[in-house]
């Protein structure tokens, strides 16, 4: 008898709890000014589109989002070698990310750079994106890059990062 009163009773009250009072109810002006103050505000520059993995990417083709052009061209070589950085242990990053880019804490903000894989002998011009971490920290690569640098998908291969200039 206790527990069917005790289970009506927890049941009336959280049926009420549906019901807020008014000064606990968001307003309506309040949710338009803060859209307004956002549109007013500093808004982050918008990336160009890059080619995203179809929903059901399986293998490493599929995920695989750089053309053929564009490896080639990251590949050329640079017209002026840029600062060394120095070395990092590359993971695979997410493969669902498009492009060809290394997450490093060798960098402070968003630039163009190269990284270079001894293993092949191969360079690559990628977007280095800062993490936080210390400068000894790993690192993680694209998909494409990976396969540009003809680095192994399943290892961790230490590699060279420059600034582009």
């Amino acid at each position: 008898m206790k527990t069917i009163s005790l289970i009506l009773i927890c049941a009336c009250t959280l049926t009420g709890c549906s019901r807020l009072p008014a000064f606990l109810q968001p307003r309506p002006d309040a949710a338009e000014a803060s859209t307004d103050s956002d549109s007013a505000g500093v808004r982050p520059k918008e990336r160009p589109a890059a080619a995203v993995p179809a929903t059901g990417a399986r293998t490493v083709a599929d995920f695989d989002t750089v053309s053929a052009e564009e490896k080639a061209a990251a590949t050329a070589a640079p017209a002026k070698a840029g600062a060394r950085l120095g070395v990092t242990v590359a993971s695979l990053g997410s493969p669902s990310e498009p492009g060809l880019w290394l997450k490093t804490p060798l960098v402070t903000s968003e630039q163009p750079g190269r990284v270079t894989f001894a293993g092949s002998g191969k360079s690559v011009a990628v977007t280095l994106i800062p993490i936080d971490g210390p400068a000894t920290g790993g690192s993680r690569m694209s998909l494409s890059a990976f396969q540009t640098l003809e680095a192994p998908l399943t290892g961790l291969p230490q590699i060279e990062v420059f600034t582009a200039s």
